[in-house]
């Protein structure tokens, strides 16, 4: 099915207007009537939407967007903002990586690998599968992460010095930090002035340990995402 025949259907299973569809969401009963019906006179295909869009219509269904996903035909197109081509459902299930728990952007923080949410690149990277985003807490990399901010990390164990990365200490605690390569080790440094560069030397790195598990590639404010 199409997004607007999921509408439809919806609509006419709940005795809903398009009308009164459309104040569930931000969206204009116009705009609803124009995704029912389906097709795009000038190009002669779906008509596309955007994934906020789409997150909107899920919700005002009081479904997943997991879910609505699973229902739509593989032909319906989106876009991830109204500014960007718009690609097929088999693209936009690429773009999709999951939020997994929260790093503290500070130390002695356990590291939670249960899925908290998910998220939308803005582009399809070459292995999706190496992509997740991490929640931040604590206040020790601002201006770059607040509170709550998401950090969107490539998997990876190499990295330049001065690339901002996930570092995981001692097997359980994981913190994002400015990683700097020095002559007997790294230096993990903080944006915020109030807190203390961190050294750890060659050594302990190989007790403790201490390993470079990602490299931050995006910075999100937590209103980028749901």
């Amino acid at each position: 099915m199409y997004i607007g025949e999921i509408i439809k259907e919806y609509r006419i299973n709940n005795k809903l207007s398009q009308r009164a569809f459309a104040k569930r969401t931000s969206l204009s009963p116009s705009y609803i009537n124009t995704l029912e019906k389906i097709y795009n006179p000038k190009t002669g295909k779906p008509y596309s939407v955007t994934t906020d869009v789409a997150l909107e219509l899920a919700n005002a269904m009081f479904i997943s967007i997991e879910d609505l996903l699973s229902k739509i035909n593989e032909n319906q197109e989106f876009s991830i903002n109204s500014s960007i081509q718009s690609i097929p459902l088999t693209e936009l299930q690429q773009l999709q990586i999951p939020i997994l728990g929260k790093v503290k952007a500070g130390y002695d923080y356990l590291a939670d690998e249960n899925k908290i949410g998910r998220l939308y690149l803005d582009y399809i990277p070459s292995d999706p599968e190496n992509y997740y985003a991490l929640q931040v807490t604590g206040d020790s990399m601002e201006p770059l992460f607040s509170n709550g901010d998401i950090a969107i990390v490539h998997k990876q164990d190499d990295f330049e010095s001065g690339n901002t990365c996930i570092v995981l200490i001692n097997g359980d605690e994981a913190t994002v930090k400015k990683v700097v390569r020095m002559e007997d080790g790294i230096d993990l440094i903080a944006m915020n002035p109030y807190y203390p560069v961190r050294h750890f030397s060659s050594e302990d790195m190989e007790k403790i340990p201490v390993k470079i598990i990602g490299k931050v590639v995006e910075a999100r404010k937590r209103n980028q995402f749901k």
